[in-house]
């Protein structure tokens, strides 16, 4: 099987390009943590592969959660602290568990991948 984690994050936000890369990470680290560790193992022998891609809005990252949530798999959110950026309890990142393509690709469908 292959697995992949995917992190979903707003560019809406003009985030630098750090500050962007620390929301994916918290969004990669968080959704592992919900990832059947079964899945993380898995997905580790595999090469931990990751797709990152990108949404407009907050109204965007939401509809995928829900999606995400309808199709039965688990999503972290990740909201920003505000210390540099953006105000605090900003909605930055979603990160959908670790699954196969099969059940991920249906969610993901047509959303950009992301450009810095």
């Amino acid at each position: 099987m292959e697995y992949k984690q995917v992190i979903v994050v707003r560019t809406d936000l003009q985030m630098s390009c750090g500050k962007t890369c620390v929301q994916v990470a918290h969004a990669s680290i968080d959704s592992y943590m919900l990832s059947n560790p079964i899945t993380r193992k898995a997905w580790h022998h595999e090469g931990q592969r990751k797709i990152i891609l990108q949404v407009d809005s907050e109204n965007d990252l939401i509809a995928i959660e829900k999606k995400t949530n309808d199709n039965g798999l688990y999503c972290a959110r990740i909201y920003d602290m505000g210390l540099t950026e953006i105000p605090p309890n900003t909605l930055t990142a979603i990160g959908i568990e670790i699954e196969t393509d099969e059940k991920v690709n249906p969610i993901t469908k047509g959303i950009k991948l992301l450009k810095l």
